[in-house]
């Protein structure tokens, strides 16, 4: 393995050094920095372009001049890179440095999310294959495949954004809102759940009902003003995430992984208030990995405390449970933090924002009311993001999951007698994952070299943006610059995608 490892980085070597030069010089030669300074009659002209020769070496081949490139590159293994100046007199690593945590805010989410939500669907829609839920899952999957970005950041913009700031002036939901959104839930669950005519009306009806009342409630109680989920709430909720993570993950017959799991949200009840006094705290990002400590151990307890033998899965359930549920505490707590921060005098009750990555106008100080702004203006971007790039998902996973179906294994799993779920989650699910790595992996790489049209409608300055910059400007070192970076995740990706196959399939074995 480490002579396989040692084999793959040389390589990777080889193949940025090849790809750099031929870059470079495509780069140096396809523009011209001074075309705009040759045809400028400003009597400061010819001064302007002598300094810029001499700045950017210009008078050197390109050749050559790569190699000078070269060197400060080379520089990092000492501790001191160099990549040059940017045609603004700027530092390329002080740019890239300042681009590159924007870039991962903006995309890592988006991509996470489009990821979890395409595997999921695709995957449910595999196992329903021609199903109502399937055919509808392929035509959405196709048809936001198909939208532009820039079309989908508008109308989100429009609607998301616009209209809905203008609902929270009035929050209350007129009567063909209600009858609309409660339709759209009674066809989704019903499609979801299926079964006979029968028993896809009676969900249908009771889904809508059930939505229409849910409603109702909310803007009765001017939730939309002041949200909020509450101790009650978040039980019920953990009650439904201990069954449904219990179920995936060893089977709800597991009795000592159930009981973990409901001992869990029996302890985010008891903790509710203490957790919210934890949360005004200082040093608040101390205090949530602390928490996250505590949920693992608490897990760890109640696994050695509920079984006998096979701790290791039912701590494993019970620790992804209270992670879950730790999720929703802090959802609560940042919706406690929605009416002061949209009374500020910087949102002015129009907390949706539109283009920018924060409010300049909010005060610094209030961890709550900053990680809110940050989050909402991640909230446009990141679904436009997710809604066009999680269709390939469901269509890839649902293929891989197919065609794993039929094979032979599968069906000795089922006649050995297994439960389905054991046949699924344990057999299926894990090889369903080795096609689908290279397009996950690639797809983590990939987000360090931005989205340059979606920073553009937002107005976000990432890597995509520099990279825009660079092409646009003739900018030879802030492109080379963001080349480096890109490129070095793309061979480091294929390497992680191997050893993420040898990981999940142990018939292969990269050191072979």
């Amino acid at each position: 393995m480490f002579a396989y490892i040692l084999r793959r980085l040389s390589a990777m070597v080889v193949i940025l050094l090849g790809s750099s030069f031929i870059i470079y010089n495509l780069a140096a030669v396809s523009g011209d920095p001074l075309e705009g300074l040759r045809t400028s009659s400003d009597p400061t002209a010819k001064a302007q372009m002598h300094a810029l020769i001499r700045d950017l070496q210009l008078d050197v081949p390109p050749p050559l001049r790569y190699f000078g490139w070269l060197r400060g590159i080379l520089g990092v293994f000492i501790g001191q890179p160099d990549f040059g100046m940017t045609r603004d007199a700027q530092s390329v690593v002080n740019a890239v440095a300042l681009a590159i945590p924007t870039t991962i805010r903006l995309v890592v989410g988006a991509t996470v999310i489009a990821i979890i939500l395409g595997i999921t669907i695709g995957i449910v829609t595999a196992l329903r294959q021609y199903s109502r839920f399937d055919y509808a899952m392929t035509f959405v999957a196709f048809l936001l495949f198909s939208l532009p970005i820039f079309w989908v950041a508008v109308l989100l913009k429009q609607y998301l954004a616009i209209g809905f700031n203008n609902f929270l002036a009035e929050p209350q939901l007129t009567a063909p809102w209600v009858i609309g959104l409660s339709v759209f839930s009674g066809l989704f669950w019903a499609s979801v759940i299926g079964g006979d005519r029968k028993k896809v009306l009676t969900l249908f009806g009771l889904a809508a009902v059930a939505t229409a009342g849910i409603l109702v409630l909310l803007g009765a109680l001017d939730w939309f003003r002041n949200p909020g989920l509450g101790p009650i709430v978040l039980l019920g909720a953990s009650v439904g995430i201990a069954f449904a993570v219990t179920q995936l993950s060893t089977g709800v017959s597991n009795r000592a992984a159930l009981k973990s799991a409901l001992a869990m949200a029996a302890l985010g009840l008891v903790t509710y208030y203490p957790v919210q006094w934890v949360f005004d705290q200082p040093h608040h990002l101390l205090n949530l990995f602390l928490m996250v400590l505590f949920i693992v151990g608490a897990a760890i307890g109640f696994g050695f405390f509920f079984a006998k033998i096979d701790r290791a899965s039912v701590i494993r359930t019970a620790a992804i449970s209270g992670i879950l549920m730790g999720a929703l505490v802090l959802v609560d707590r940042f919706m406690q933090t929605w009416s002061p921060y949209t009374q500020t005098d910087a949102i002015n009750y129009r907390p949706i924002p539109t283009v920018g990555q924060a409010s300049d106008l909010l005060e610094a100080g209030n961890f709550w009311f900053t990680s809110l702004d940050t989050l909402l203006h991640m909230f446009l971007p990141t679904i436009a993001l997710t809604l066009i790039s999680f269709a390939g998902y469901i269509r890839y996973s649902r293929g891989s999951m197919l065609e794993v179906l039929n094979q032979d294994y599968i069906r000795t799993a089922r006649a050995k007698g297994l439960t389905e779920r054991t046949v699924i989650m344990r057999h299926a699910f894990r090889n369903t994952l080795i096609p689908l790595t290279t397009l996950v992996v690639v797809d983590f790489a990939g987000v360090i070299g931005g989205a340059i049209i979606t920073e553009k409608v937002f107005g976000w300055v990432g890597m995509g943006t520099l990279f825009n910059q660079a092409i646009n400007t003739f900018d030879l070192n802030l492109l080379m610059g963001v080349f480096v970076v890109t490129a070095s995740m793309a061979v480091m990706a294929n390497l992680v995608a191997d050893l993420v196959y040898s990981a999940l399939d142990p018939r292969i074995r990269v050191g072979k």
